[in-house]
């Protein structure tokens, strides 16, 4: 990273646009289940263990604590450090974040299996580089990198001093008698909030697969976004020394699996890898960040990159404009701008655009299966391997230690398509087509609460505003709100995440646009001397007509898609997990916000002393 060359086009091959997407349809539907989401168990109740038990900072003791705040932010992830920290910058010192964890980091600090590492360009994905002054070592940086700058995040704007940890909120009331938010939680405390802003991300709440007989195995469990290194020995770097004499199973074969098979493969006696859908997987190539050159970028050079990502994801390349990124996420759109530059930029209808950008797409994805073939031996194992969708319908991954790990004596792939999953569990092991594999311990790679119901992905039960009007009643039929970050009969309430706003390529660019909008409102409610902040019903109703009127379907394209998370495993009744975005775009919903603000009124809002 930091070298001026071009950053070139990829060699595709020639493909069978017809036979491919003839192909793809019946990969797609032999996987679809018909529970769809419900397929997957929450971690509550007798799974609780999966979620609200901390290995790595088990919570001390204390009393609880009843206490007026000022501002109240549930999570402490990216969204909650950069809502807390624009908060702040506006003048509000009077605020705590409230975080199960035992530190920041939210998934990061979470999430803390071996090989764990960011897949999206650091210097894009890790927020408020600039303001904290720093700049990340590596092209995707670490667990152990991203970990610490949460906390880096925390120390530079003072959020250690007032944050909670060990505290998982139970339920959420507003009080009209005091006009301040109750927040219950699993402590006892008494918190009497002033604002709430919602920060608990998506990659936060462990699922778990609605396998039969789940709790009958005799042997260890857990979720890699709980990993015991008490059983496994080793750390993120690997070393899982105590699996020397260990069978082990691998449920789920997304990021997470991708990242920490390798590591099982060198330390476990043997290591079933039960796959229902391939993952992409390119090659990650990391290489370190050149610091200097970044540093000579001067001031909003992360910014700039960041709006350089968005325009290779979700756009594609102007004329002349370069891809600074230049890896497997931007190589669809930078291929696409090589082609339409040997045509000399003809003008095009967005239907011919898209006709050329889906040819561009099936050629990357089958370069990348011919890979598989160079690199995996057997060639039964190399087909399951092959993914057969479009890019982006399942989120891509990147590792130069994953495929070759199936060239391993000790490694065996069971590809549990054909049954739509594993068949059952069992008091000694994984039961697949038949044949039950024993194993000492089985590991759940099997994602996040990420678009199952609302209720279940926030655990927050009741949300209750006005007249105990509940927020998942509310929100029933689809979401209502204003610019995605308030609703109405909910005062003094922002909501952060993928709801009814600008998306991003960059989440964390997301979560700072939100941010720096809900400080603005906060700082203005106050200066104005008002209790209470919330939208007015005309302001809602028109949001939401504006973001349903102008949104750019893409239904068509997710039901295509394998099933998975991006597409609420292809259930009739669509959900996308990027909520109903603002169609013009993230940039064209910053320039909106930016105007409101600049406006001075707050119009649409209503204010009550």
């Amino acid at each position: 990273m930091g070298s001026d060359v071009k950053c070139k086009p990829t060699d595709t091959p020639d493909i069978s646009l017809s036979a491919l997407r003839e192909k793809y349809r019946r990969e797609r539907d032999k996987r679809i289940r018909p529970e769809g989401g419900n397929q997957y168990v929450e971690a509550a109740e007798d799974f609780a263990q999966y979620y609200e038990v901390d290995p790595y900072s088990p919570p001390a003791a204390r009393a609880a604590i009843a206490q007026d705040i000022g501002v109240a932010v549930l999570g402490g992830g990216f969204a909650g450090l950069i809502s807390a920290a624009r908060i702040r910058q506006a003048g509000v010192s009077d605020l705590r974040i409230i975080d199960l964890a035992g530190d920041f980091g939210g998934a990061w600090y979470w999430n803390r299996y071996p090989g764990i590492q960011c897949d999206t360009d650091s210097c894009c994905y890790l927020p408020l580089l600039e303001e904290v002054n720093y700049i990340p070592k590596d092209k995707y940086a670490y667990g152990a990198e991203v970990y610490e700058h949460c906390r880096r995040i925390g120390r530079h704007f003072g959020l250690y001093q007032t944050a909670l940890f060990g505290t998982l909120v139970r339920w959420l009331r507003w009080d009209r008698s005091i006009r301040r938010w109750r927040i219950g939680t699993n402590r006892g405390d008494d918190l009497r909030a002033r604002f709430v802003v919602m920060c608990a991300g998506p990659f936060n709440r462990p699922k778990l697969p609605g396998i039969a007989g789940i709790r009958s195995f005799k042997g260890h469990t857990f979720h890699t976004a709980r990993w015991d290194y008490d059983y496994t020995g080793g750390d993120m770097t690997g070393g899982l020394d105590k699996l020397g004499d260990k069978r082990v199973a691998i449920i789920g074969t997304g990021a997470s699996g991708i990242q920490c098979i390798p590591h099982l493969a060198r330390s476990a006696r043997h290591l079933y890898v039960f796959q229902r859908t391939p993952s992409y997987i390119d090659d990650r190539g990391n290489q370190g960040v050149d610091a200097e050159m970044i540093k000579a970028l001067g001031p909003g050079w992360q910014k700039e990159r960041q709006a350089n990502f968005h325009t290779a994801a979700f756009v594609g390349f102007a004329p002349g404009q370069p891809d600074l990124i230049c890896d497997g996420w931007t190589e669809v759109s930078r291929n696409l701008a090589a082609r339409l530059e040997a045509m000399g930029w003809p003008r095009l209808t967005p239907g011919q655009l898209m006709e050329l950008r889906e040819l561009e797409d099936y050629k990357a994805m089958e370069r990348l299966r011919r890979r598989i073939d160079s690199v995996v031996k057997d060639r039964k194992t190399a087909a399951a391997l092959k993914p057969y969708y479009r890019f982006l319908c399942k989120r891509p991954c990147f590792s130069d230690e994953y495929l070759p790990t199936f060239n391993r004596p000790n490694v065996t792939l069971v590809d549990v398509s054909a049954s739509r999953g594993v068949e059952r569990i069992t008091a000694k092991g994984v039961v697949a087509d038949g044949v039950e594999y024993e194993v000492d311990c089985i590991i759940f790679a099997s994602g996040f609460e990420i678009t199952t119901e609302l209720r279940r992905r926030l655990g927050i039960e009741p949300i209750a505003g006005r007249d105990g009007l509940s927020l998942y009643d509310h929100w029933r039929d689809g979401y209502r709100t204003l610019h995605g970050m308030m609703s109405r009969g909910f005062p003094n309430l922002f909501f952060t995440g993928f709801i009814q706003g600008g998306v991003s390529a960059n989440t964390t660019a997301m979560f700072d646009q939100q941010g720096s909008h809900i400080a603005w409102i906060i700082r203005e409610t106050l200066a104005r001397g008002a209790a209470t902040v919330e939208p007015s019903q005309s302001a809602q109703d028109e949001w939401v007509r504006m973001v349903r009127e102008t949104s750019i379907t893409d239904r068509q394209f997710w039901r295509e898609c394998t099933p998975g998370y991006y597409n609420n495993e292809g259930e009739e009744q669509f959900r996308s997990h990027l909520g109903d975005p603002y169609g013009p775009g993230f940039y064209a919903f910053d320039r909106l916000l930016q105007e409101w603000r600049n406006k001075g009124d707050m119009e649409g809002l209503v204010l009550a002393t």
